[in-house]
């Protein structure tokens, strides 16, 4: 390959090799050049030119392939632009006449091809040179185009794909020209558009779309020329009405006698030709997207009348399905041009033109209803015509309101345009589906405009009311009405729930005064059971109440036996079986509803009894027949809407429970689909959907995925495919849509029954028995059999489609075909159709045995297929044969796998490669490639054998395969793509093959990314995307990303994705380089060229002539980069997929790039944010205004500068949409999460700037701070409500994050202060009385932060948001029954208790403020200094400022705290008490959205809790339940919460009870909810919730009222303990352990303080008895602990917990486990706390023990202290002493000093304890080597601690004597001044001890080695203040010791006696004592 690297061509190399790999030398040869061409020396190439040129022309008749002559084309004008150009007029002439020859032949096409594609190149690079060749030029290709055309059609059998490729040629050619040749669109323009029409005809997709693409442009040019051209020459440009006139001739024009292709045969022969339609209404979004946005502002009233009368003239309503065509067609244009085209003002402007419309089209209507004596037949056609425009009309309308969203509040507040009045007046209109239109059109702004519902609901049920006796009425309101209902689900607020019983009783009256006139019975039939059906979309919670009703209902509908239906059939005429079989439809159809929308409710009885009158309509469909025999034909379309119910209820239910009536059912099922009663030939439209997505490539079914789907479907062959329509099935409008489908779109009913038939028998066939089965296949085998031709075709089409449903049914359920001669059954019925010559059954049958293999799963059978196929295509020379069994090998392998089909693989590969290289029929190539990717895909890795010959065939084929047969070339992508993934990894290595394998890959991207078919770049990008993946070096991202960018904007919606899908991947990776080469593209595009089409065509890896075509929009990349584009593509694009592969790309490039391009990623938030303030603001929204239309003027002339030159004044971009804007401040949200991680200067002012000054390129979030809340204003004050919602969000954020942050310039002011006004701004529209209840239940959080961040200390300035919640506090107290209620009532419950808790943490944070003043020392006023700075002069506050708030409101406040806590407590309890909670509610919910309301009550409850507990510690339980009667009248149910919670009579009013009570039932209830909650916090609960409740209970446990409780109930402070142990199980942060210790330490306060009083009452009662006392507190007098029931036992449990959590080594089972590491880390700061309060809290465990109790507990707790100190005694740097050690040495002061234990009995084991724990103090302090260096004097405290608290005998003993002597001395010898200043510290308490027994020994050892260290001073002079510390420290110990000897003189007497005292012989326990401690508790 290196050899072909050089400018002009190696003609030596490649006369050497193979003649096989000559095409891919001179491909590669030609790439180079195409990349050195505009990079070389002009000078070289101009020597060169020549010898170039020779090269070039002569490959031209070398018939070169596709690629090649493309490249060669290009490289020639290239060529010419850049050398000189004297010659360039031979070479045209020379192409000229090779297009003229006369020769046809297959052979000298390519050589033609090559020539024309030279022409167009040229043209391109230099058009104006060659004017005089022009009139020739385009006359000759007109020619040539003709001769195509008739040469084609005489053979189309050898040319193939001929016709195709040569006009897609010729149409760019055209389309090059019609840029600067004028007669195009002048003298010529009448014959261009005939031309494009001629093509149309018969024409596939891809000439469809480039056709429209050139008549849309020439018309568009016709109108608006360019103004370089009408200055040139006087030109008569033509009107838009005659543009307009000249499309519609070919929308409504008819086919022009070519032969009809055998899909069209299907669809008896048509008048209007389709693909004319379809292609001309492609033309026109063509036309009007070239024109651009504001030419369709301006003219847009023109363009609709246009459009809708393209859909009355009666040419295009011939038949009804031409007429759903038609407008499907209309509806495209207008959604394809309004919905992206114009922004959200100028879509408000259209919907007001598209309403007068539709009331002009309703006045003519109702003049001719009400005309009805003239009996004019013309009135009847308008009517009858203007119900399609009336569709068209209102169903973009709804569109157009759906896609506002709310940003269409304008239209229907605004009375002149009377939007609903326009809509609601349709409803009266004679033609039904205009009804449906309109009740879809409401449907739409109802969920746009969820405030709308409810009033929506309550007018039309007022108008069915009045209008009960006029026909239209009755129908139009009810589908009003359903289509309101079914919308519910898009609303997340819903509706009242009494709005449902409603609709039952009008349903009711409806269906029972049907019977009464005759001429209404139909319409309130089927209304009737409209509305029920719609009912049940509202879910379980609101059907439930009336099922009992319903089920009655449908009892009654259907006879009760068989008897009355014998009576049935003898009585009544045609008009009242009419009538029955509606209403039997009816109420079939709400069953089916029920069963699908309510699944909870189906419980077995509701199915039996469902069961009932289904299996009375399976009996009834039998008799059916002979009723229609005898009252006339008009009855089967009402039967087979029957059927439709029936099948479809059917299948949603459990086969099992219809077992019985399986044979007949299945009767009828096979008789529907292989239409035995049916003399139309109908076919299912499921066929498509049941055969695999990867066969679209075989089916054209990736039509589906294009952006012309919907006008597509029209040409599919099977029955009315695409020609859904609502009147088709009115209960599809309250069905949920399809996904995909903007309106839902029912095929006609007979498809439909079909449908549905196929699909039970799916469902159905895998249970039923062996020999049924049998019965059906050789019945379907028979059936085909009897038909012939046309139906014959249908016929197998619909049992192909059951048989696929059956397999796909049995291999869901896991269960088997069945014995042989099932499986021989199937086996002829599928293998006969592999050979069938429709391309879809193949396809189907090839699915079905691969399914077959699947199922039955036996490698025999797979094997006997395989072989099957094998012979077939050695044998066979059809190309049906070929294909079909070719796919047959593909389908096997996929469905079982690599593994199962492993041994069939050599031959299936070798078969598919010879087949693949059959260049006589591209069909052949294409199935056998398509079947080849499928087994590289299920192969896998034993696939790689091959790889290598496949991949050398796949290139062999690029090269050569004409590009007009673009299946192939899309398989070949597959196949390639396939292989790559089937290498994968290894491509990163560097071997001599995988590199060939590697650049092979690479040559094949490059040439499928070159192609003109989009659907093969699509599969080139995925291919480039797999490599990345695998081998990201090897994949040049610099050509690969500009080219992606370019396909951006394709207008090929399969190329969008893929662009987007492989740029999300490599965003992952390297966002920042990608970022980088879009850049580079815009560089480009900028310089280069001025036209904004037309991107420089050497970008590399970007093929300019395919740019030039692909996309309607050029790519315009501006300064704002890729992400820009992005953004703006979200504005444009509709399809899901799409968008959320955008969200995610952006969502990448934002992660990795926005924290160092943080003032780029602002700026564009902020750009498409600031859309919102554009926007016609119907509220104007507080100050600021001058800003805004600032704004404006840049907003203008930004659009001014994107756009680049004249040419793009046509496409303004449009203003970001809501959804888009949403977007940016979700992104504004993850900006600043990412700067949170990132660094903290980003969060501080001062830092920022000095970092700002140091290096200018660095860039914080703090200096964006305004434009930060400026951002978050803007989206919180906008129209939308989601981005209000999105907007608040950030506000709250922003407030969290910024409210700490210091102003460096005013000191103890922050920086957020300047912005309240904006704030309070923000805030106030979410409080007014039409904002949507989650908005303001979001906006009370927001203002609880704010007024809790601190921000604000001035009292007035927190009024204005302060006032905002006193005014929604009214809002709550205005109890349950408030008229005017428009969504459910769980959105009140949200709002009120969102209220109710902003207030809650508004009250903790003031506690908090207040609690802290309280203990900060009081400080004098100060004031600021005079001059008036712009705060003014502010008084330091009173510190209880915001207590002082919220004070006034607090009775208030706490009641509802209260009643809300009792409504959370009801709500937790499980289902089984569900009988217990109120029957009417609680106070702020109903009892019948208690589910939704569940999840309220849980998000607020935590805060609430906390302020109630806050509350009653601040009034000390003095507050009993307010007694004034306004109290008890506004909380009437919550009277009966209370009564029931606390089980007495409702009767009795609740004030009567004591305060004691009363305090009881609180206690009861925090306790209750506290310990529920903890008991198993779901993992996803935030921790502030579980904070909150810790705090609470802390806080409740403050008061003493609370602590008497609980030490009282002592089975309550166990639970609580264990409960709190089970927490610290799950959840780890140490800010809820420190709480836990926290509210522990409460428990053990309250125990002890009840334990003393109980000991105090005894003392005094009983001053002899002293041993009662000491028997008091737990262990009682044996001394053991009841797990369960100690509490001791628990708090220890919990303690030991903690502390093994954070020093693992204290326990031995921990430390001895092999995975035990044996370092010990420095505790952190928290774990340090923590551990010190563990410790304290378990010295003070045993004060809650009797005396033996305390023998029980003491060895463990020693044991643990002591540990703890000898772990974190660890001496520091600067002395500092760890909190752990001082807790440690605090607990063992409390201990020694327990006044308890000193009894008698447990005396001897007390002074073994003490002793042993002062011995291994002494042990623990022995030095070691390999510890950290022990903290001497903590340890010395420890010692010092037992000399003064223990008494003499207990620790006298010598050998403990003498180790506490050696520490000291130790330390007086230590080098470490600090120790030794310490030591004498501790020595002067010792010596100074009251009992001398005790420190005589001690004066005697230490004071001689005292003495000596003082002397050494002398010598030694101290150096610094530590060792003049240490000397002081001596001298006073040295004075006092004086003292005590000047003492002792006197007291000489006493000395000598206690000399003798100290003589006797010791205590007995001389030995040192052995420790003794327990471990037990591990």
């Amino acid at each position: 390959m290196e050899l072909a690297h050089s400018l002009l061509l190696n003609e030596e190399a490649l006369a050497q090799i193979t003649e096989a790999k000559r095409p891919v030398f001179i491909f590669e040869w030609l790439r180079f050049l195409d990349k050195v061409l505009v990079a070389a020396n002009k000078t070289d190439v101009k020597e060169k030119q020549k010898k170039l040129v020779e090269q070039l022309t002569g490959l031209i008749s070398s018939s070169p392939g596709p690629p090649t002559r493309k490249l060669l084309a290009k490289n020639l004008a290239a060529l010419y632009s850049i050398g000189d150009t004297f010659t360039v007029f031979q070479t045209l002439d020379k192409c000229n006449d090779i297009i003229k020859s006369k020769d046809d032949t297959p052979a000298y096409l390519p050589t033609k091809l090559a020539a024309v594609a030279c022409v167009g190149a040229f043209y391109e690079k230099m058009g104006r040179m060659l004017g005089s060749t022009f009139p020739e030029t385009v006359n000759n290709l007109l020619k040539s185009l003709k001769s195509a055309e008739v040469s084609c059609s005489g053979r189309r059998e050898c040319g193939g794909g001929a016709l195709h490729s040569a006009s897609l040629i010729l149409q760019q050619c055209l389309l090059e020209l019609q840029n600067e040749a004028v007669f195009m669109w002048t003298t010529e323009l009448e014959n261009v558009a005939a031309l494009c029409f001629k093509a149309l005809e018969n024409s596939n997709y891809g000439v469809r779309v480039a056709v429209s693409k050139l008549l849309g442009t020439v018309m568009a040019t016709a109108l608006i020329p360019k103004q370089a051209t009408v200055m040139r020459q006087n030109v008569k440009r033509a009107t838009l009405e005659e543009v307009l006139e000249l499309m519609a001739t070919g929308f409504l024009r008819g086919g022009s006698g070519f032969l009809k292709s055998g899909g069209e045969m299907l669809k008896v022969g048509s008048s209007v030709n389709r693909e004319v339609r379809v292609g001309v209404t492609q033309a026109y979004v063509v036309f009007v997207t070239t024109l651009g946005g504001q030419w369709l502002e301006r003219n847009f009233a023109t363009f609709l009348s246009h459009v809708l009368d393209l859909v009355s003239h009666p040419r295009a309503t011939q038949t009804h399905v031409e007429a759903v065509y038609s407008r499907r067609c209309v509806s495209f244009i207008l959604r394809a041009t309004v919905g992206s085209l114009l922004g959200e003002k100028a879509q408000i402007a259209a919907a007001k033109d598209i309403c007068q419309a539709i009331g002009k089209q309703m006045k003519a209507v109702e003049a001719v209803v009400n005309d009805a004596n003239n009996e004019n037949k013309s009135g009847a056609a308008d009517v009858a015509a203007s119900q399609h425009v009336m569709v068209c009309a209102l169903q973009e309308l709804g569109s157009l309101v759906q896609s506002l969203n709310a940003t269409a509040s304008p239209l229907i507040q605004e009375p002149s345009i009377g939007l609903l009045e326009t809509v609601t007046s349709v409803l009266l209109h004679p033609s039904m589906a205009a009804r449906l239109a309109a009740a879809w059109c409401l449907r739409c702004v109802a969920v746009a405009l969820p405030f709308q519902l409810t009033p929506f609901l309550d007018r039309c049920a007022e108008r069915l009311n009045n209008l009960k006796t006029s026909p239209e009425a009755v129908s139009g309101y009810s589908f009003a009405m359903a289509a309101l209902l079914g919308g519910v689900h898009q609303c997340p607020l819903g509706i009242p729930h009494a709005k449902g019983k409603m609709v039952v009783s009008i349903a009711e009256d409806l269906l029972r005064t049907a019977a009464q006139n005759s001429r209404l019975s139909l319409p309130r039939t089927q209304a009737g059971w409209l509305l029920l059906g719609a009912l049940m979309t509202l879910g379980p919670s609101v059907v439930r109440y009336h099922l009992p009703k319903m089920l009655l209902l449908w009892r009654n509908v259907f006879p009760r036996s068989l008897k009355e239906l014998e009576a049935e059939k003898a009585r009544g005429d045609s008009f009242t079986w009419q009538v029955t079989l509606e209403g039997r439809a009816g109420a079939l159809c709400a069953m089916r509803s029920f069963v699908a929308h309510c699944p909870e409710l189906l419980t077995e009885d509701v199915i039996k009894k469902l069961m009932t009158p289904i299996e009375c309509a399976m009996t009834m469909m039998s008799h059916i027949p002979s009723v229609i025999k005898a009252h006339g034909a008009h009855l089967k379309a009402s039967a087979a809407m029957v059927r439709l119910r029936l099948y479809d209820i059917l299948a949603l239910l459990p086969p099992k429970t219809y077992e019985g009536s399986f044979n007949a059912l299945l009767r009828e099922l096979v008789a529907e689909f292989t239409l035995t009663d049916n003399s139309a030939n109908t076919t299912t439209s499921l066929l498509r959907s049941l055969c695999h997505y990867d066969d679209s490539v075989l089916l054209g079914s990736w039509l589906q995925e294009t952006d012309h789907k919907s006008i597509e479907d029209q040409l599919q062959p099977n029955s009315a495919s695409g020609s859904g329509a609502l009147e088709h099935d009115p209960s599809s409008i309250y069905l949920r849509i399809p996904a995909g489908e903007a309106v839902p779109g029912p095929l006609p009913l007979g498809v439909s029954v079909i449908d549905a038939s196929v699909a039970l028998f799916g469902v159905v066939f895998p249970h039923v028995s062996y020999k049924h089965r049998l019965q059906m296949l050789d019945h379907f085998a028979e059936c085909v059999k009897q038909a012939k031709g046309v139906r014959q075709q249908a016929v197998q089409l619909n049992i192909f489609t059951a048989v696929l449903s059956a397999l796909k049914g049995l291999s869901e359920n896991k269960s088997t075909l069945g014995p042989e001669e099932v499986r021989k059954s199937a086996l002829t019925l599928v293998m006969g159709d592999l050979d069938n010559p429709n391309p879809i059954l193949r396809c189907a049958a090839g699915e079905a045995l691969g399914r077959m293999a699947q199922v039955v799963g036996e490698a025999t059978f797979i094997a006997r297929m395989a072989q099957y196929s094998f012979d077939k295509l050695k044998s066979a020379r059809d190309v049906v044969s070929r294909t079909g069994h070719s796919l047959a090998l593909g389908c096997l392998h996929r469905y079982v796998g690599g593994i199962g089909s492993g041994q069939h693989l050599k031959t299936s590969v070798s078969i598919l490669l010879a087949l693949a290289q059959d260049g006589t029929s591209p069909e052949v190539q294409t199935w056998s490639l398509h079947s080849l990717a499928l087994i590289v895909d299920s192969s896998g890795p034993m696939y790689r054998g091959y790889v290598e010959p496949t991949l050398s065939l796949v290139l062999t084929l690029l090269l050569t395969v004409p590009p007009s047969h673009t299946e192939v070339h899309q398989c070949l992508g597959r196949c390639l793509g396939a292989i790559i993934t089937t290498v994968g990894p290894e491509l990163q290595g560097n071997g001599a093959t995988i590199s060939t394998i590697r650049s092979s890959c690479l040559v094949g991207c490059a040439i499928t990314q070159d192609h003109s078919d989009s659907l093969v770049q699509a599969a080139a990008i995925s291919c480039l995307q797999q490599l990345h993946m695998f081998a990201p070096r090897h994949v040049n991202l610099s050509s690969l990303v500009p080219s992606l960018c370019v396909h951006l904007c394709s207008s090929h919606l399969l190329l969008r994705r893929a662009a987007v899908a492989c740029l999300r991947q490599l965003a992952q990776r390297e966002a920042s380089e990608v970022c980088e080469y879009a850049m580079s593209l815009a560089k480009n595009s900028g310089d280069k060229e001025s036209s904004g089409m037309n991107i420089n065509p050497f970008v590399p890896g970007a093929g300019s002539r395919r740019d030039a075509h692909c996309r309607q929009q050029g790519v315009n990349i501006t300064e704002t980069g890729l992400e820009g584009v992005l953004f703006g593509m979200l504005d444009r694009e509709t399809d899901r997929k799409l968008c959320s592969d955008i969200h995610d790309t952006l969502g990448h490039m934002l992660s990795s790039l926005a924290v160092e391009k943080l003032s780029h990623w602002l700026i564009l938030c902020k750009d498409v944010l600031a859309a919102s303030s554009d926007m016609s603001a119907a509220v104007p929204l507080g100050g600021g205004k001058d800003e805004e239309s600032e704004k404006k003027d840049e907003m203008d002339d930004d659009t001014m500068f994107t756009t680049l030159g004249e040419e793009d004044k046509s496409k303004p971009s449009v203003a970001p949409r809501w959804a888009t804007r949403v977007f940016a401040a979700d992104c504004l949200c993850r900006i600043i999460m990412l700067c949170e991680n990132a660094n903290k200067a980003h969060f501080d002012l001062a830092t920022a700037r000095s970092a700002k000054l140091r290096n200018s390129k660095s860039d914080f979030l703090v200096l964006h701070l305004s434009d930060l809340i400026r951002m978050a204003f803007m989206a919180a004050t906008d129209h939308s409500n989601q981005l209000r919602m999105a907007g608040l969000q950030a506000l709250e954020d922003i407030i969290k994050k910024f409210a700490l942050v210091p102003e460096p310039e005013f000191p103890g002011h922050v920086i957020l202060e300047q912005y309240q006004a904006n704030v309070g701004a923000a805030l106030r529209p979410a409080f007014s009385q039409d904002t949507p209840s989650d908005i303001t239940a979001k906006a009370c959080q927001v203002c609880s932060t704010w007024i809790g961040s601190g921000v604000v200390s001035d009292l007035n300035d927190l009024r204005r948001v302060h006032n905002l919640l006193v005014s929604s506090l009214d809002k709550v107290q205005a109890g349950k029954g408030s008229s005017s209620q428009l969504y459910r009532e769980s959105a009140t419950t949200m709002e009120k208790l969102s209220v109710l808790k902003a207030w809650a943490e508004v009250y903790v944070v003031a506690m908090k403020i207040k609690k802290e003043a309280e203990t900060k020392p009081k400080r004098a006023v100060k004031n600021t200094d005079d001059d008036d700075d712009d705060y003014g002069t502010v008084d330091e506050l009173p510190p209880d400022s915001l207590i002082t708030l919220v004070q006034p409101e607090l009775p208030t406040l706490s009641r509802l705290w209260l009643a809300a806590l009792k409504d959370y407590a009801l709500l937790t309890l499980p289902a089984e008490f569900a009988s217990q909670l109120p029957p009417d509610g609680g106070a702020f919910y109903t009892p019948e959205t208690i589910d939704t309301a569940r999840l309220h009550y849980r998000n607020s409850w935590a805060p609430i809790l906390h302020a109630v507990a806050l509350w009653l510690n601040s009034t000390g339980f003095n507050a009993s339940e307010s007694t004034d009667e306004t109290a008890a009248a506004v909380l009437n149910s919550q009277k009966c919460a209370t009564s029931i919670m606390l089980n007495q009579a409702p009767g009795t009013p609740p004030n009567t009870k004591s305060l004691l009570e009363i305090n009881k039932d609180r206690m009861h209830l925090i306790l209750g909810i506290s310990i529920q909650f903890l008991c198993s916090p779901r993992p996803e609960e935030p921790i502030e919730h579980v904070t909150s409740c810790l705090q609470a209970l802390h806080t409740l446990l403050d008061s003493p009222c609370a602590r008497i409780h609980i030490a009282e109930d002592q089975l309550l402070g166990v639970e609580l303990l264990s409960v709190l142990h089970r927490l610290l199980l799950t959840w780890d942060p140490p800010s809820v352990q420190l709480l836990v210790t926290g509210v522990v330490q409460q428990i053990v306060r309250a125990a002890q303080d009840y334990l003393q009083e109980k000991r105090n009452t005894l003392n005094e009662d009983d001053i002899k008895d002293k041993d009662s006392c000491l028997v008091l507190g737990e262990g009682g007098e044996c001394g053991g602990l009841v797990p369960g029931k100690s509490l001791v036992f628990a708090a220890m449990e919990l303690l030991m917990f903690i502390l093994v959590r954070h020093m693992p080594y204290l326990s031995t089972k921990m430390s001895d486990s092999p995975s035990h590491v044996s370092t010990k880390p420095q505790l952190s700061e928290e774990s340090a706390r923590l551990v010190a309060a563990t410790v304290s809290i378990l010295s003070d465990l045993p004060s809650l023990c009797s005396s033996t109790g305390c023998m029980t507990v003491l060895p463990t707790i020693l044991f643990v202290i002591t540990r703890v100190l000898k772990e974190t005694a660890v001496k520091a740097v600067d002395n500092q002493v760890q909190p752990p050690v001082n807790a440690a040495l605090q607990g063992l002061k409390t201990i020694v000093t327990l006044s308890m234990a000193k009894s008698d009995e447990t005396h001897k084991q007390w002074t073994a304890l003490i002793r042993s724990t002062l011995a291994s103090i002494l042990e623990y302090s022995q030095p070691e080597a390999s510890q950290p260096i022990l903290d001497e004097v903590s340890i010395l405290t420890a010692i010092a601690l037992f000399l003064w608290s223990a008494s003499t005998e207990i620790i006298g003993v010598q050998s403990l004597q003498n180790g506490c002597m050696n520490r000291f001395k130790n330390a007086l010898n230590s080098c470490d001044p600090w120790v030794q200043a310490k030591c004498y510290q501790l020595l002067l308490s010792v010596f100074q001890h009251t009992n001398r027994a005790l420190s005589t020994p001690y004066i005697h050892s230490l004071a001689p080695i005292m003495v000596e260290k003082l002397k050494a001073v002398e010598r030694n002079r101290p150096n610094n203040t530590t060792e003049l510390l240490a000397v002081q420290e001596g001298i006073k110990v040295l004075g006092t010791l004086v003292a005590l000897g000047e003492e002792q003189m006197f007291l000489l007497n006493q000395a000598n006696k206690a000399k003798a005292a100290a003589r006797q012989p010791p205590p007995t326990v001389h030995s040192a004592p052995t420790i003794k401690l327990k471990t037990s508790f591990f």
